[in-house]
């Protein structure tokens, strides 16, 4: 007697039939709401970060970790972090970003949170579907990655004090380098000390045919304060290299930079967003429209 009869056989094929037309109709429906402001349930939370933790570990393990106590490494990581992570992972003393309370799920805070190595490495170069986080594999070579794998096992306990110190001391990023501008208007000659870092006019590949170049500048004249302009110029090219130093040298101590819609310090703008001006720059062409003082 067959252990399973041909009844039983055509009825199992049937409800998964039944079962598969009735998963496929759902999907169609479109009635699972996909929006991040509509968070899963929680067996389906369960289900997706289950799956997400097993395929990284089960493609991580197999990786190599190299040596990340090596000094030049870490700092190095510190700037690549301060450049391209802090906007979704945060930093030592920073408040919420902008973008981060509407990303679902929510990234780690990776100031308060350790990660694995060898997990780390490979999220880092391969991303994650669905998650916000990029691939960062195709645009940085491995050593780069490890660099800032070295620096995630130190962050962890880092004083914001300490953070905005490994960071502007984090050496010019090669990565960065490549033709692109991003100009932020100039104010008058205090800009040669560095004391004023304008409002951004940042300018996407986007036409502007009906632009006054001139109106957001009136009262200022091309060369009528060459040493103002010319700070200016170096601080905009140290930005483009992605060479943190040179930019902290053009701002004077008690510099105090507009940016974002805020006013901020010298010690605040290097551990925020002097890193996203300089990731700004591998994403957009900005042609300066007149630089006056």
């Amino acid at each position: 007697m067959p252990l399973i009869s041909r009844k039983s056989l055509v009825s199992l094929l049937l409800l998964f039939v039944v079962t598969s037309l009735l998963l496929l109709g759902f999907i169609w429906s479109g009635l699972y709401n996909m929006g991040a402001d509509d968070h899963h349930t929680r067996p389906m939370l369960a289900l997706v970060e289950t799956l997400r933790d097993r395929s990284i570990h089960v493609r991580s393990k197999d990786v190599t970790v190299p040596n990340l106590e090596d000094p030049q490494l870490i700092l190095k990581g510190a700037g690549q972090y301060a450049a391209m992570c802090t906007g979704c992972h945060l930093a030592p003393g920073m408040e919420e970003t902008e973008i981060r309370p509407g990303l679902y799920p929510q990234p780690p805070d990776l100031s308060k949170v350790r990660v694995d190595p060898q997990d780390a490495f490979w999220v880092i170069k391969h991303g994650v579907k669905m998650s916000a986080m990029p691939a960062w594999g195709s645009s940085h070579d491995d050593p780069t990655i490890w660099s800032m794998v070295a620096f995630l096992q130190k962050l962890p306990g880092m004083t914001p004090a300490q953070y905005k110190d490994i960071v502007a001391k984090a050496p010019a990023d090669e990565d960065m380098e490549g033709g692109h501008h991003h100009h932020h208007g100039e104010g008058d000659e205090d800009a040669a000390d560095g004391h004023e870092h304008g409002e951004a006019d940042h300018h996407h590949d986007e036409p502007v045919a009906e632009a006054n170049p001139t109106a957001a500048m009136e009262g200022y004249a091309a060369k009528a304060v060459p040493q103002a302009e010319a700070a200016a110029e170096a601080f905009h090219a140290a930005l483009q290299k992605g060479d943190r130093a040179r930019v902290l040298d053009l701002l004077a101590p008690d510099a105090r930079i507009s940016e974002g819609g805020e006013t901020q310090d010298r010690a605040t703008y290097a551990a925020g967003h002097l890193g996203e001006d300089i990731a700004f720059l591998k994403a957009a062409t900005v042609h300066p429209q007149f630089i006056g003082s």
